[in-house]
């Protein structure tokens, strides 16, 4: 079989995918993840004691598809149930911080929102506890959604169906789904749930993992790429369905198709953190993907770079277009596994990530603090406007450098500058000045922040808040009492350092300098 799997061939649905939309039906939950530390086990019987620092919240099921697409910057929309509670209001505060308003969300009075509960020590997951009920819909809310569906269909280039089995999609919803989907020549990519999948007759492709292709074949073996293909091949002949693009962890994924060669996909020696909502960024993919004009081949090799690269994220995470096709293009940076303590340290020689003064850059560095410190780095964290670079500067960012593992520059963009040090400054813009810290070896991380006019915050507060570095540097003669950033790092668990600045060296000096010699 010819295939086209060329970086440039990938690359371009890659750019396509802005320009296409994706349907999401299927269960939606709310991820909850409680952090904290274990150092003591139970008096009362032999268990760990979990002392909480933190919570996270986030889409889970499919939301996370939805939220993989957003990250995809693909068109979407969701068509969904929830409880009429606390958890149901939360799911659609988040659905609309997506930019979306809802209204795919119908609320079921019958039933609480399905809420998934992970405690985790460091990166170690202790406990999940699910909040559930899976009654089937009644048939009036049924004929509601089916009939919200097919208006959607309309207007999309791909289908997902995210069954968790919680009672959203009962066989005779799925039939008149997927029959309305063929209809609309629009292709049907199913996370499938349970043991029989011929309730998904009729969908272009499931994407079952190992566990559930062994279970859908009555115990079939699954190691082998034979293996996999005579499962495959099963569930295609007995359900009726076009595909299977089978999850297959380190082994990669294996696209199997009705009288066509199989494809088995690869994937790199990577270091996995948390695989919670890996399948939901795959289908994502594969759905954005065709929906962009790629074959499911090539759907499935873009789905199997993005899956590498959100397990090595903690927690349920989802996929930026700009990361798949930075992996696309590079050798993973991050994602790669590191050996050894040296390794650890990181190479100082490498190039630091410059991020955007925006939600979706701070986010990002927010993903990249979470794991390095899942991988027990600690990290550093200084602001400054760093305008003309010079001893000074250089020599205070190694000496915070040597206190931690990673170092983040807080850098203060154009306007905030110039609210600080009046019109003439800086003296160079952002860009400039982020491309030359970000190629010092003591820095592994610049983030623009700052105020956008007179008035508005120029402090590293609110990208404190967001990030939340283990150690927060300060350079000067303050107490930490006189510095406005201390409350903030000290009420999530942080250290302030105040470090030594090097006498004689400035960027105000230095101007002046070039001044006097230029007159």
């Amino acid at each position: 079989m010819t295939l086209n799997l060329s970086e440039k061939q990938l690359g371009s649905i890659i750019e396509k995918m802005p320009n296409a939309k994706v349907l999401v039906i299927g269960d939606i939950m709310l991820d909850r993840f409680i952090y904290g530390e274990v150092d003591r086990i139970s008096p009362e019987s032999p268990v760990p004691v979990l002392a909480i620092k933190r919570e996270d919240q986030m889409l889970g099921g499919a939301g996370n598809a939805l939220a993989n697409l957003v990250g995809l910057e693909t068109g979407a929309n969701i068509i969904a149930v929830i409880g009429d509670d606390e958890q149901g209001t939360a799911i659609k505060t988040q659905i609309e911080k997506l930019g979306f308003s809802g209204e795919g969300l119908f609320i079921d009075t019958n039933r609480p929102t399905t809420v998934k509960s992970r405690f985790l020590a460091g990166h170690q997951q202790l406990l999940r506890t699910d909040f559930e009920h899976k009654n089937p819909l009644s048939e009036e809310l049924a004929e509601q959604l089916v009939k919200k569906t097919k208006a959607a269909l309309k207007s999309v280039g791909a289908l997902i169906i995210s069954d968790y089995g919680k009672g959203l999609l009962c066989p005779e919803t799925l039939i008149r789904i997927i029959e309305a989907a063929r209809e609309q020549n629009v292709p049907v990519i199913v996370d499938p749930k349970g043991r029989d999948f011929s309730i998904y007759r009729g969908a272009t492709a499931l994407t079952p993992n190992k566990k559930e292709l062994s279970e859908a074949t009555r115990g079939a073996p699954v190691s082998t790429d034979e293996d996999i293909m005579a499962a495959a091949t099963t569930l295609i002949e007995e359900c009726g369905i076009e595909a299977v693009v089978a999850t297959r962890s380190g082994d990669g994924m294996s696209v199997i198709r009705a009288g066509a060669e199989p494809v088995h996909l690869r994937t790199t020696d990577i270091e996995v953190f948390d695989v919670s909502g890996a399948g939901d960024t795959v289908i994502a993919t594969i759905a954005a993907a065709l929906a962009a004009g790629g074959t499911l081949e090539q759907a499935a090799a873009l789905a199997n770079l993005a899956g590498s690269v959100v397990v090595t994220k903690v927690g349920t995470a989802s996929i930026r277009r700009t990361e798949l096709a930075k992996a696309l293009t590079s050798d993973h940076g991050d994602i790669m596994t590191r050996a050894g303590i040296e390794a650890q340290k990181h190479d100082r020689a490498r190039k630091g990530d410059i991020l955007g003064h925006s939600e979706a850059g701070w986010a990002e560095a927010a993903e990249h603090i979470r794991r390095w410190k899942a991988r027990g780095l600690k990290v550093g964290f200084t602001n400054g406007c760093f305008d003309i670079l010079h001893y000074g500067h250089v020599s205070y960012l190694n000496n915070a450098r040597d206190h931690c593992d990673r170092l983040i520059v807080g850098l203060n963009k154009d306007t905030s500058v110039k609210a600080l040090k009046g019109p003439e400054r800086p003296v160079h813009d952002e860009d400039s000045r982020a491309a030359v810290l970000a190629a010092l070896g003591s820095v592994d991380m610049v983030v623009l922040f700052g105020a956008d006019q007179d008035g508005d915050d120029n402090t590293a507060i609110a990208l404190l808040e967001t990030l939340k570095p283990d150690i927060y540097f300060k350079g000067g003669d303050y107490t930490v009492d006189q510095i406005p950033e201390s409350p903030t790092v000290q009420a999530y668990g942080g250290e302030v350092n105040v470090m030594p600045v090097y006498e004689g060296h400035s960027t105000t000096g230095s101007i002046a300098k070039m001044k006097n010699e230029a007159a």
